[in-house]
């Protein structure tokens, strides 16, 4: 499944590491049972929210 161009919503990305935490699931694990990839759960560890704006031309 290839998510270009989209964003999950935040209350996905809320249960998502919640699940993670709760289960104590590695990146790798979470990414698969969840079918997004690894470095989007890195970063949304990081920061939670959806980015509104883009800093490169369309």
């Amino acid at each position: 499944m290839y998510n270009f161009g989209m964003t999950y919503p935040l209350k996905f990305r809320q249960h998502v590491l919640a699940i993670k935490e709760k289960e104590k699931l590695t990146y790798a694990e979470t990414a698969t049972r969840f079918c997004v990839g690894t470095a989007s759960l890195m970063r949304w560890a990081r920061r939670i929210e959806p980015c509104q704006t883009r800093d490169k031309p369309a």
